[in-house]
């Protein structure tokens, strides 16, 4: 039987990225975009209490539309999953958890580079949140090996946010290849899923490899959500 996937996204060129990301899977793919967080979110009166209540309600509504789980694309969005998809009746993923299993894997000096600075507080939590667990789960001498550090590429989430989706590419392009150039021994990840195309460009050009969340994502869902390929 075909498992049906409510995508959650904060901007509709994510859609390109996830289908093409799971088409060899028996999946189907119901996307939900709203950028409105994104909008309010250099309001004087936002609060991550406006967050936390719209993603509640549009997770129970993706649930309610006869989703069988639920994928979060937007960063912004994921970093408040912790205490949300406990009250989801379905499974929730988030664009970075199979980052997060990477990093409690495999240790070493991770570099978190973004767009939107909006992500980067809530992402890093939850990175903190995720190594403090496997800590707990008595894997200390590993999680004590793992280093992390976030750098913004400044000027380039409004070109994706305006529809620029060629010059966002360039941009996040250039600024991935001088954060890896600047950091030999690290491991550079591109936090948010519209960065992907840009890693996968400068991994191409250059040889180095920008871990990006599309990186594992199919492997991941097969994994835990047990998708079956076509």
């Amino acid at each position: 039987m075909m498992m049906t996937i409510g995508c959650f996204h904060a901007h509709y060129s994510n859609i390109a990225l996830i289908e093409e990301a799971l088409a060899l899977y028996e999946v189907e793919l119901v996307h939900y975009v709203d950028p409105g967080l994104d909008r309010l979110k250099h309001d004087a009166d936002f609060t991550e209490a406006v967050t936390h209540e719209k993603v509640s309600q549009t997770l129970q509504w993706i649930a309610h539309c006869h989703a069988d789980a639920i994928l979060v694309t937007c960063a912004l969005f994921a970093a408040v999953l912790e205490q949300e998809a406990q009250h989801v009746p379905v499974p929730v993923v988030g664009i970075d958890d199979p980052l997060l299993q990477e990093m409690q894997r495999v240790p070493g000096r991770y570099i978190l580079a973004f767009t939107n600075p909006a992500t980067i507080e809530g992402t890093m939590a939850r990175v903190t949140q995720a190594l403090q667990q496997d800590d707990e789960d008595e894997q200390q001498n590993e999680i004590e090996a793992v280093e992390t550090e976030s750098v913004l590429i400044p000027g380039t989430f409004e070109l994706i946010m305006r529809g620029d989706k060629e010059g966002y590419l360039a941009a996040v392009t250039a600024g991935l290849q001088q954060i890896s150039e600047q950091s030999p021994g690290s491991t550079v990840v591109a936090a948010q899923l519209s960065m992907a195309p840009a890693a996968a460009r400068v991994t191409a050009d250059t040889g180095k490899s920008i871990y990006s969340p599309l990186a594992s994502l199919a492997a991941y869902l097969e994994e835990n959500l047990n998708l079956a390929q076509r």
